[in-house]
């Protein structure tokens, strides 16, 4: 596959998001909330981009999840994501070994996204 490179004539690596970003997860009933920060702050509009309300519920399909609520915290700069519907009924209802959907921050970092190299921890495992 060709390179590819953005305006400023930079690499752009297609790599999964633990390689620019980490996060943390969070419960609240049925609800879940991850927040996701990235290592450098000329990432978020990056992931602003590709990381949206709609990608975010697909990738979590799986889980059931009905809908995706993004904001933006531009000035920090992070997200936080809330998943309506993903814990299965909450911690109280739930039979899986995951009540309160402390892995789905790793999950989400699995998400793979196109990305300037400069901007990749490990650029050696970005699949151009």
């Amino acid at each position: 596959m060709a390179d590819t490179t953005d305006a400023k004539n930079r690499r752009i690596l297609r790599v999964p998001l633990h390689e620019v970003a980490h996060g943390r997860t969070g419960d609240k009933g049925n609800r879940s909330n991850i927040s996701l920060i990235p290592y450098h702050d000329a990432a978020f509009p990056y992931l602003r981009e590709q990381v949206t309300e709609t990608a975010v519920k697909e990738h979590f399909a799986h889980k059931g999840a009905s809908a995706v609520t993004r904001y933006e915290l531009p000035t920090f700069p992070a997200f936080n994501f809330v998943i309506d519907d993903v814990l299965e009924g909450g911690v109280n209802g739930a039979l899986n070994l995951d009540t309160h959907g402390k892995s789905f921050a790793f999950h989400l970092l699995a998400m793979e996204v196109d990305m300037p190299e400069d901007l990749v921890l490990h650029p050696e495992k970005g699949v151009r």
